[in-house]
Parts: C-alpha cells; structure tokens; sequence
C-alpha cells in the first residue's frame, strides 16, 4: 500500500512540475553593475532562442514572460553576457560585470580586425554617433576635423558634392592623393557618396601609417578608410528606429560691402559712364544718353539679386531601420529618403536607399557568414559653369556682381536680351537660364558585399570576401530653343537652335580577397598570427551619349525626342560618342603578427601587385612594413600607478598609388603606349602624325613611410590620447620633363622626383567631470589636430624650379610672383617691390618675382571640442581651425575692379580710390598707368579661420516615461552645421581656399527626432 501511495504521488508532483514548467509566467528583476552597484539601464533581456524581449528600464527594472524551461540572456555593451534558467524563479536580479575583451577596443589594421593594445598601427575610429543624424549629403563632410591628419576640403555647397581628402599632407603632384574608401569589404568610389544613406554607417577606421597602409600596397599610398555599416545581433528581438528630421540651410555672410543702387549709380555718374547712357534694361532708365539726376538715382530700385539667386534650401530625411536575430541568424534592414534643396537655385538632391545585412554561423561557430546589399538611387540638380567667368551660365556670379538697380521685373524673355546686348544685364541672362535650361543627373548605385570563413581548426581559418561597386549615371541637359543662349549663338540663320545632350555611363569594380590566417596561442603568453591572401580586382566603364543640335520649340520638352529637328541644309551637326575603359590589379601578400603576453609585440606585412598601367617590365611592385609595440603599462613595474594604458609604437615600410594620372580607375590607362593621329599636313593633304609619345618605363609612385607614436591613458582613462610624428616620402613622382624640341616633342610624362612630408598629429580627451551617479554631470573635453609640411626635392627643371609647383627644398604649390606694398600717395599707381627690396612702380616681371614662402595647402588642421550631459540633456560641440593657407581672393578683386564700372555691382571700398596727390589709401587711382600691368600678390589673402563647425543639444527621453507606451527609447534634438566663422577672409567661405565666384557650403539648421519601438 505503501508503494502504490508513493507511485501515485511521484505521478501527482511530476504532473504538477509539468504544468509549472510549461506554463508562461511574469519574471521580473534589476540588473545592477558589480562594483559600484548601480542600476544599468538599457540592458537586452531575451528569451533564448526566441525573438522576446525587452530593455531595463532608467532604474534597471526589467519585465518579461516566459516559462520555467527557459533561459534568459542579457546582454549590454562592455559587460560579459549572462544567461539564467528562470525554474520556479519569478524574481531574477543580476549583477554584470565588466568584459575585459570588450572594453579593450578591436581597430581594424589592414584585412582584419585586431585589438587596440594588440596593434602597432596608427589608426583613429570615428563612431557613428558623430556621422547620424547630421544634414549633410555626403558622410565624408562630416569626417572634417574628427581625425587628425585628415583634411577634408569642400569647394562647393551642391548637395552631396564632392570632398577633396587628404591625409597627412599631399603625397602626390599629378596622382590621386586620395585616401582608398572600403565599405564593409568593398573598395569604392572615393569621388562620388552623394547616394549613400549616412544613417547606415556604424564605425569609421582612418588607417594612418605604413603599418597599417602597406599590406594595401597599390592602393594604399595615400591612407585607407574603412566603413563599416550597421549589423544586427545574434538572439536579439525585432527592434525598429526611426531618425527623420529636417534642416533649414542659408547662405554664410560675407565682407565685401558691395554698393546699393543710389551708391553705384553716383560713382557711374562720376566716373561718366553708367545706366544714364541707356545701356540697360531697366525700367527707370530715360535712355536718353544723358547723366541721370540725383531724383532719378534716389528712385532707383535696389533689387538684391544674392537673395534671388540664394534661398533657404530645405532638407527633409526619412530613415527607418529594423534589425533581429536569432542563435544563428541576424539582420539589418534601412529604407532611407532624403530631399535636400541647395541654398543655390536650380540645386538640390533628392535619393531612396535600401540597405540590407545579413550574418550567420553555423550551431558549433565554424562557419560564418556575412551579406551586405546597398541599392541606392539619386536624383541630382547640379547647376553647371559655376566658378567660372560665363555671365550668362554662373549663377553665383550673377548673385556676387550683379548691379541692384536692374530687377527680375525687367525680364521679359530671351529675345528681348539680344539687343541691347551689355553685361549690365547679366543678371537676366541668368534668369533667362533659370527659366529654359535643364540640367539633371540619375544615379542608380549599388555596393554589395559577401564574406565567408571556416575554422579548417581552432588555430586555422579559411576565407574569401567577395565584392562589387555598380553606379549607373545618366545626365541630361537641354537648352531651349527660345532662350537668349540658344538665340545669341544660333543667330538669325538657325531659329530653331538649342540643343540637347544625353549621356548614359556604367561602371562597375569587382574586388576579391582569398585569405588563410593560422592564429595560436603558445604556452599562453606567445601568440603567432599569421595570413595568406591573395587579391583580384576588375573595373569596367562603358559610355555612351549624343548632342542633338536644332530643336522646334513647339513641340520641345526636355529629355525628350519629340522636339528634334532633322539635320538639314547644313544647320545642324548632330554628334555621337561611345567609350569602352577596363582596369585590372592583381595582388598577393601576408602578414605575421607575434606578440608577448600583451606587452611586446611585432608585425611585418608584404604584398606583390600587378598593375594594368604599366609595361610588362614594370607591372608588378613589391610593398612592405614593419612596425613594433611595447605597452609600458603591462609591466609589473607600471602596477599602482596613475597610468592605465602607456604604448610606444613604431613602423617603417612603403605602399604604392598606381594611379599616378589621378581622375579615377580609367585615367591615364595608355600612358605607356605612341599615339598617332590623322591630320591635314602640308599643303592641306591628308597626314599622320605623333599624338603621344609613350613612356615604358613608367612605373608605380612609391611612399616610403615612418611613424612613431604614443598611445596613453591615466587616472582611470580621465586623460587618454595619442601622439605620432611621421615622415612620408613619395619617389618616383608622376609630372612631365622636358625634352629636346629636335624630336618635334617638348615633354614627355616620366617617374622623377621626390616630395616629403613631415609632420605630427595627436588626439587628446579630458573628463573633467565624471558623474558619480547616473545622470549627473558630465563635461568632456577634447583637441585633435595635425602640423604637416611639405619639401620637394629633384624638380625636373634646370633652375630646380617650376612655376605653380615649386623649387627644390621648398614647399609644395609654393607662391611665386611680385610683391604688392601699396599705393603712392603722390600720384595713386600701385608699388612693388623688386627682388632685391626695393620699391618701383615698374617691377620686371620676369627678375623681380620671388618665392613668398606660402601656399593653399594648410600647416595646421584640426579641432576642438565640448561635449556635456546632464539628466538626460546633452550639448555636443565640434570648433574647426585651419591655419598656415593663404589663397587669392578672386572675388574681392572682382569687386574693386573699377574697369567694370556700368556692368557689375562694386563695393563700397572702391569710393576711397586715391584721387589727389597725398592720399593715403590702398586702392590705386582708377587711372593709375600700371593699374592692370601685372600679375602680384595684392589678393593674396590669409585663409586661416576657426570655426563652430557643429553644434547638437538634445533631450534623451528617460526609459521610466516610455513605459506602457511601446517605445524602447526616445530622442530628440536641435543640430546646427557651420554655425559661425572667425577669420579674415572676407568672402562667404574661407574653406574654399581662394575658389572663384565658386558655390559657397551654406550654414544649416537642423531639428529631429528618433523613436525606437
């Protein structure tokens, strides 16, 4: 009886432990950090195995249903994950602790990742909370002033126009000194990111040194920057984000203190020329022949043509992201749409991107897997001549220079501004092309990259990435029968002028990486790495395109044939054209890595590359580094002190730019090859002669680089930066020498030459307060910044000088002209001084020019920042500098130009033009004899300026006020770009660096919100 009671009731508890376990229940707890305590909000609690879960709330709480036979795992950045059986729990409470592998941070060097105290390398990584949420177009614009050593120089405020980067200093004279770009595996495009959705990006690792550059080799001359772009987690719930925001863009100030109506017409009156000779289309004008009256000028209207031809561009973005995981699986998913109005009219930028990546491995982690697709279309108005001096095609000139008293009232159409035909109206020609040209570009740009590895052993891994950059672009522009250009050009002969140009080009690179890497640890403290790899790259441009010239304004509509005339009586000459370009580069190369117990450590890299633009004798190069590290804070004796983190780095080695013509894959693939061309040769017949002399010697530029640095942290990381000092030196440097003319051939393109160089650059952060609770204060502070100069050397010239590029021993792009001090009080002509110091009003041009020791390119470049938190508040601030540039000043030239007085507006300066002898003034007398006789440095103009490049101050909305309410999180926030500027420069953009009547990048106001549910 006994036996059967306890039969019945082992069937009765295992029946009721059956229920209990299958049974979903509430469980909840706090998640807490060892050590201080504290709550840790934030924190992923899933169910394993599954896609439930959710996040601590600000005081750490956490609530989730589950059964008794499952496991929860939580998981938070920097603390090791924990997993617990929930059993008969309803409570779970959890102390994290640090993870010491986390928080030692993993740079990437070369084709692999590696941890920071583990790597010899110069590298520097730009988070994405720097990169998100800020309106500019292009990524690349954001990286100004984030790492030091690299300049980035914007020459134009088109909406995601293209970026001049460079890294520490200018390697090359006629190559790309570029930076290589790869995006997760994938080498692109460095010239062209107008298309891609910032909001994707989640780290930024600027590769500095030949440590970290030469197992690039043939690309990785001039520093590398690799992308990587947002993930999903492994056993992560669905989680979805929303950014979107919009910005109000204007243009910045200037200085020029150009005149209004009644100031202008008064100093044309003066100087006997001006509107009173009824040379304009103004509708005040008595064109009568005879001077205005001063009532005439007072009724003149002061039309502000800078506010007609700027506006306040408006951008408008959209991204929304998902991403999951399961064991084995995870995922990420961004649809993007982002519309952005140029402050300059007829420029804007409208694109649609879909991202999306996706990883995996296999249940025991021998394989994983990586896919990452980025499809991306733009649309993009791009108004063409602008910088040059084409008054009836540049818009910015029209709005820098046009007089005030003619009015966007006056227009009435083209053929009105035929005659009579004066550049005083230049500001209706402009507004003519406003109404009839068109001009837009379609950009279909895809990236896609796959990885795989497999663990052939614990200590051996097998792996290829696979990738391929696609951008499909077609342009069209058409110019419209009836405007004035189309008129002016096609004359009475052609009625029916105007044209339309079409032009469809493809481009498409293909790049893959075969690697082996060997990775053991010996007797715990030697650990050997060790890679084989193997690279392939292939690019393709195909082009094609037409212009039609002749279209019948009645039926013309632009990008469309319905408007075309057929070619004849010899009006029209329509054209076709067609291109085919391929490129190819071959590598293979390895790396070994050997460190000691994390204190000692060495690496060396090699790499052989086959390049497609040289001869057979010169195609292939060979590239290599060594670097060495030793982490003075890893020794016994360093225990105790203040010091947390002290390394001394070193690296020596080459890398190599194949693309010694610049411009992209497909420059300059025939160097090597003579060129013959079909011509009329004496007596008109028909004859062949020589087009390019080929050079089979040419061969790769070649960068010799050496690097010393110091990584340091101290007081618990409070103070924590690095120092390097450098020397790049570029040999065999691409640029023409001359040649005897007996061989009918003046010049001939040839490796000779070098160009160093030097320079230093760091990165410093100082908590000044850390908070002792969260949500205290907090105040960070920081500095980047990068002294570079450049010395050439064995210039290909018999005087080791060469006009606008240099001399021997001197800098770079060095300045070489007359030196302007002033103006002579006795009879207003402009004074120079000679070679030799002395003052004339007739310098010769040709012995009293001197090196004046300056130049465009800067000698300091960086920033500084502010960054602070407060209860869920936080102000961020980035101060740019740039100092050491000088650069003409073409605009304000432009506007004290007193020849082009009756045809654009002046400024004010000019009113105190020396008129008697005695005056004392710096602009000459508008008579002065040697007024336009020579070109000097009177325009040559300090371009150095600070600058509060970026501001952002938010509102995190605590996790306590969301509950109940399906968020996750909350932000929201008030972004501001190049907000003020201090300098002398006295045009709208001393970053332009001396561009003339160029598009200035505009100031730009930004507020948004992000939800995450």
């Amino acid at each position: 009886m006994k036996l059967k009671l306890t039969w019945l009731m082992t069937l009765f508890m295992a029946f009721v432990m059956h229920l209990s376990f299958a049974q979903e229940k509430t469980v909840t707890g706090t998640i807490t950090s060892k050590g201080d305590g504290l709550p840790l909000p934030g924190v992923n609690v899933i169910v394993k195995g599954t896609a439930r879960g959710v996040q601590t709330d600000f005081d750490g709480n956490y609530s989730i249903k589950a059964s008794a036979n499952e496991t929860l795992v939580y998981s938070f950045v920097s603390m090791k994950t924990v997993e617990r059986l929930v059993g008969g729990n309803s409570t779970l409470n959890v102390i994290m602790e640090e993870d010491a592998a986390v928080l030692d941070e993993v740079v990437v060097v070369g084709y692999r990742n590696q941890s920071k105290a583990t790597s010899s390398a110069s590298t520097v990584r730009v988070s994405a909370e720097t990169i998100e949420n800020r309106p500019n177009a292009s990524f690349v614009q954001t990286l100004t002033g984030q790492a030091p050593g690299l300049n980035i120089t914007t020459s134009s405020g088109q909406p995601g126009g293209n970026s001049l980067v460079q890294l520490r200093g200018v390697s090359s004279i006629n190559g790309n000194t570029e930076p290589l770009f790869i995006i997760d595996g994938a080498p692109v495009d460095e010239d062209n990111f107008r298309s891609l959705n910032p909001q994707d990006i989640a780290s930024i690792d600027v590769l500095k040194d030949a440590g970290a550059t030469a197992i690039y080799g043939n690309r990785g001359a001039n520093g590398v920057i690799v992308i990587k772009t947002r993930q999903g987690n492994f056993g992560e719930g669905l989680k979805v984000n929303y950014n979107g925001y919009v910005a109000y863009s204007s243009l910045q100030d200037n200085d020029y203190n150009m005149m209004n109506s009644q100031q202008l017409l008064t100093y044309e009156r003066e100087r006997g020329n001006g509107a009173g000779a009824g040379s304009s289309q103004s509708t005040f004008n008595p064109g009568n022949g005879t001077p205005l009256t001063d009532a005439q000028i007072a009724a003149a209207p002061n039309f502000d043509w800078r506010d007609f031809f700027f506006r306040t561009g408006v951008t408008k973005s959209h991204t929304l992201s998902l991403s999951s995981g399961s064991e084995n699986t995870s995922q990420f998913t961004s649809l993007g749409f982002q519309d952005t109005e140029g402050v300059l009219q007829d420029s804007d930028l409208q694109r649609f991107n879909l991202r999306t990546n996706v990883s995996g491995k296999s249940s025991n982690d021998k394989f994983r897997y990586g896919i990452n697709l980025s499809i991306n279309y733009s649309k993009s108005n791009e108004p063409n001549s602008i910088g040059s001096g084409a008054i009836n095609r540049n818009y910015v000139l029209g709005a820098y220079q046009s007089v005030p008293y003619v009015t966007a009232d006056d227009y009435t159409n083209g053929a009105d501004l035929l005659s009579p035909l004066t550049f005083t109206n230049t500001p209706l020609f402009l507004l003519d092309r406003l109404l009839t040209y068109t001009r837009f570009e379609e950009e279909v740009k895809s990236i896609a990259s796959a990885n795989f590895n497999y663990d052939i052993t614990d200590w051996l891994t097998a792996g290829v990435v696979l990738s391929g950059d696609y951008q499909s672009e077609f342009l069209t522009r058409a110019e419209d029968p009836r405007s004035f250009n189309a008129l002016l050009f096609g004359g009475a002969e052609n009625p029916t002028s105007g044209f339309q140009d079409q032009q469809s080009t493809r481009q498409f690179s293909y790049n893959q990486v075969t690697s082996l890497a060997f990775n053991k640890t010996f007797a715990d403290k030697h650990t050997l790495d060790v890679g084989l790899y193997t690279e392939y790259f292939k690019a393709h441009f195909r082009g094609f395109g037409y212009r039609q010239e002749g279209l019948d304004p009645k039926t013309f509509s632009p990008g469309d044939g319905s408007g075309f005339i057929s070619p004849a009586g010899g009006l029209f000459a329509d054209t076709a054209n067609a291109n085919i370009l391929n490129a190819g580069l071959f590598s293979y190369f390895g790396s070994l890595d050997y460190d000691y117990d994390t204190k000692y450590g060495f690496s060396a890299t090699v790499r052989r590359d086959a390049s497609y633009r040289f001869a057979g004798s010169n195609r292939w190069g060979t590239f290599w580094s060594v670097s060495g590290r030793w982490n003075i804070s890893n020794e016994a004796f360093m225990d105790g002190s203040a010091i947390d983190n002290l390394k001394i780095r070193a690296s020596y080695g080459t890398a190599g730019n194949q693309n010694i013509a610049g411009g992209g894959y497909f420059t300059g693939p025939d160097l090597t090859e003579d060129f013959f061309a079909t011509g009329a040769g004496y007596g008109n017949a028909n004859s062949i002669g020589l087009a390019q002399l080929g050079n089979r010697s040419l061969e790769w530029e070649t960068i010799t680089s050496s690097n010393i640095g110091i990584d340091f942290g101290v007081w618990n990381s409070r103070l924590r930066g690095s120092i390097d000092v450098y020397e790049r030196e570029t040999t065999e440097l691409f640029q023409s020498t001359p040649l005897s003319a007996t061989t009918g051939v003046t010049q001939q393109n040839a490796n000779t030459g070098e160009l160093f160089n030097r320079g230093v650059d760091f990165i410093v952060d100082y908590d000044v307060f850390r908070p002792s609770t969260d949500g205290g204060f907090k105040l960070n502070v920081g500095i980047v910044g990068n002294y570079n100069e450049t010395e050439l050397r064995d210039i290909p010239s018999e005087s080791g000088e060469i006009i606008g590029l240099g001399r021997n021993g001197g800098m770079l792009n060095e300045i070489f002209t007359l030196r302007y001090v002033g103006i002579n009080p006795a009879n207003g002509n402009l004074l120079y001084l000679t070679a030799n110091g002395d003052v004339t009003e007739s310098p010769d041009a040709d012995t009293d020019r001197v090196w004046l020791g300056k130049s465009a390119i800067p000698e300091w470049n960086g920033s500084f920042k502010f960054n602070i938190d407060y209860k869920n508040f936080f102000l961020q601030t980035q101060f740019n500098y740039i100092v050491g540039v000088d650069a003409n000043d073409f605009d304000y030239s432009d506007a004290i130009d007193g020849d082009s007085v009756s045809q654009f507006n002046l400024s004010t300066d000019i009113l105190r033009a020396w008129s008697q002898p005695g005056d004392i003034t710096d602009i000459p007398s508008p008579s002065a004899s040697n007024r336009n006789s020579f070109a000097d440095d009177r325009f040559l103009k300090s371009g150095d300026f600070l600058r509060l490049r970026f501001a952002s101050f938010g509102y995190n909305v605590p996790a306590k006020f969301l509950e109940n309410t399906g968020l996750s999180n909350a932000r929201v926030y008030v972004n501001g770009e190049n907000l003020f500027t201090w300098t002398e420069w006295r045009g709208f953009d001393p970053s332009s660096r001396g561009g003339q009547r160029s598009y200035p990048t505009p100031r730009t106001i930004s507020v948004g919100f992000e939800l995450g549910f």
